[in-house]
């Protein structure tokens, strides 16, 4: 009896009953190196993400459905050269980012009067660049507004002091904005203009009139400064290279895309 069933594991047909348990168990396990992604342990750096590029894997998967090695190794080669291009729209901000800083951070910026050359009041300046750059319309609309005010109140003081009289130098003064009396005040404690008609008038000429007016034109040129402070961050004689390998990639998409999608047409047919 023993004997019979022994023989009867070597039977044609207790061997068909045996390989589908197999085919099946081995089925789980054959592709495990494709499913955790044989280019992944290379293409993703140690401080990249390696979840974000396990979900864009995924993506893709799902996308293309794709059979056999061939195959699922053409949608890793996508999700890797998608990474790279992450990395080139990376590189590109950080480079652009550093020109701006540069610009910002320039003593006398020339950006203001490059942006408007045709008004040569429009003097080099890093007051306002900065916030020129980071503001909202709606709060550059709000700086201009100020300095218009400032400049009427400079304006108001200015003729003032020209008409003269016993209360010219005190009426002058309250006709300033609260910050333009406050820094002529600050002035006048450090002796540098006499609290007089005279050094008060020198003051509006020489010093606060000319910041205001500034401030009032950078504000009023808001649009302008800002896209010639973007443009001159760009640079793109420096981005040249990250272009042309992001063209070289662009390129490898589309022949990585064209190899999978003719395997699939292949298989379909």
């Amino acid at each position: 009896m023993q004997k019979q069933n022994d023989e009867s594991l070597l039977q044609p047909e207790a061997a068909a009953d045996v390989q589908p348990a197999y085919a099946h168990a081995y089925g789980a396990v054959r592709f495990n190196a494709l499913t955790h992604g044989i280019l992944s342990k290379h293409v993703v750096l140690p401080h990249e993400d390696k979840t974000e590029f396990s979900e864009l894997l995924t993506a893709l998967r799902a996308e293309h459905q794709p059979a056999g090695m061939t195959e699922q190794h053409l949608v890793e080669e996508l999700a890797a050269i998608l990474w790279r291009k992450r990395r080139v729209l990376l590189a590109e901000g950080a480079a652009i980012n550093r020109n701006l800083l540069h610009i910002v951070q320039q003593a006398n910026n020339p950006v203001a009067p490059a942006a408007v050359p045709l008004d040569t009041a429009l003097k080099a300046s890093n007051l306002w660049v900065t916030d020129i750059i980071t503001d909202t319309p709606e709060e550059n609309q709000s700086r201009l507004k100020e300095a218009e005010i400032d400049l009427a109140g400079i304006e108001k003081a200015a003729a003032i002091l020209r008409k003269g009289g016993k209360t010219a130098y005190q009426r002058a003064r309250n006709a300033l904005i609260p910050d333009s009396r406050d820094l002529w005040d600050d002035c006048v404690d450090e002796e540098e203009y006499p609290a007089t008609v005279e050094g008060l008038s020198d003051f509006i000429n020489d010093r606060l009139g000319p910041i205001c007016r500034q401030m009032e034109k950078e504000a009023r040129y808001y649009a302008e400064i800002k896209a010639q402070t973007l443009g001159e961050g760009l640079k793109p004689q420096q981005l040249e290279k990250l272009n042309r390998y992001e063209i070289h990639l662009d390129r490898k998409f589309e022949r990585t895309l064209a190899m999978l999608l003719k395997l699939k047409q292949l298989r379909n047919t």
